[in-house]
């Protein structure tokens, strides 16, 4: 495990110095007010002029004690109205598959990016949740209206 521990430490560093604009990514800390580095909490935004705009959406990363050989498992939090995306919340995305094309090197910013552009870029020849995947198949003008009705609900709570 401190492989893990070391990479993601690593990670935490290479995301301070350079995160997309929009995006946030932390450990979570526990009740002890410790961070655990194996969990991350992030906020993905929805890209500009698409039915996602103005959405945050935000994911638990949970990284097994074997990364980085293996992935994090990425689930949405509340869950996300979309064909790649588990009723679970899970994402289904290759670059989070070991067995396709996961890589140690990819890195948490690279992660975030992909998900948020699988957002945009639905992928119909590997649907995880039915109703998202039927709609986008059969009515798209009905499937983004209720990614837009979703991007409302997601906006973020600013004070």
């Amino acid at each position: 495990m401190s492989l893990a521990l070391d990479r993601l430490r690593e990670e935490r560093k290479l995301w301070r110095k350079e995160k997309p604009f929009g995006f946030w990514a932390r450990p979570m800390v526990m009740p002890d007010g410790t961070m655990d580095l194996m969990r991350w909490e992030a906020s993905i935004p929805g890209k500009a002029n698409t039915p996602w705009e103005g959405g945050e959406y935000l994911l638990q990363m949970h990284f097994p004690d074997t990364y980085p050989s293996k992935p994090p498992k990425c689930q949405f939090n509340p869950v996300v109205f979309h064909p790649n995306i588990y009723p679970s919340g899970t994402v289904c995305l290759s670059l989070l598959d070991e067995e396709k094309d996961w890589k140690p090197s990819i890195t948490v910013k690279q992660i975030l990016l992909s998900v948020q552009h699988l957002l945009t870029h639905e992928n119909v020849l590997d649907p995880a949740q039915r109703e998202p995947y039927e709609l986008y198949t059969k009515n798209k003008a009905e499937y983004y209206r209720k990614v837009r009705e979703q991007a409302k609900k997601m906006r973020p709570k600013r004070a």
